[in-house]
């Protein structure tokens, strides 16, 4: 397993659940559940096989050593099962604040994606308030999936903000809304 040296944990567990440095092995997963949900991504084309694997022995490789990476990413298990990935992008640390990204197989949206949303949420929140003491996170999202505010909001984000008509969608103009949460370090 690859680890982040600017991480003093690496793996972060919730029950059966756990958040991973990424694995070069899930390339091909993520790929796939990136291709499926590029409505709601900041994605502007679907991925092939060799533009995951130069991103992955480019970009991804090199965030291991960097003291302060712009981006940590991680693989989601269940049980050691690939499940979904994410991590913590635009880090920003002169302001300690990074933004949550997270994808999940697409074939758990439907019946679990609140449940899968909350989960993760509580593991990357050790990453970012425990290990990194970063002092703000925020979820940027395509106003497309209403269930995702309920599980943001159920973990104590709050709505911070909406770009009205931000994202031009299917031929028409849709807002982004922005949730965040500071780190209580009490």
């Amino acid at each position: 397993m690859k680890t982040y040296k600017v991480l003093s944990q690496q793996i972060f567990t919730n029950n059966n659940f756990s958040i991973v440095p990424i694995r070069y092995e899930d390339r091909l997963d993520i790929m796939r559940w990136r291709n499926e949900q590029i409505y709601h991504l900041r994605q502007l084309q679907p991925l092939t096989q060799e533009s995951q694997d130069n991103y992955f022995n480019t970009v991804i490789a090199s965030l291991f050593e960097e003291e302060k990476p712009k981006q940590i990413l991680f693989s989601y298990l269940e049980n050691d099962t690939l499940i979904g990935y994410g991590g913590l992008v635009h880090i920003d640390w002169n302001n300690e604040n990074a933004e949550i990204s997270f994808v999940m197989n697409t074939s758990l949206e439907k019946d679990f994606f609140v449940f899968h949303w909350c989960n993760y949420l509580q593991l990357i929140e050790q990453v970012a308030f425990k290990d990194l003491q970063l002092h703000k996170l925020f979820i940027y999202a395509y106003n497309l999936r209403p269930k995702l505010y309920e599980a943001v909001e159920q973990q104590g984000f709050y709505k911070e903000a909406i770009l009205k008509e931000h994202i031009l969608f299917d031929d028409k103009f849709i807002d982004v809304v922005i949730h965040s949460k500071i780190n209580n370090k009490c």
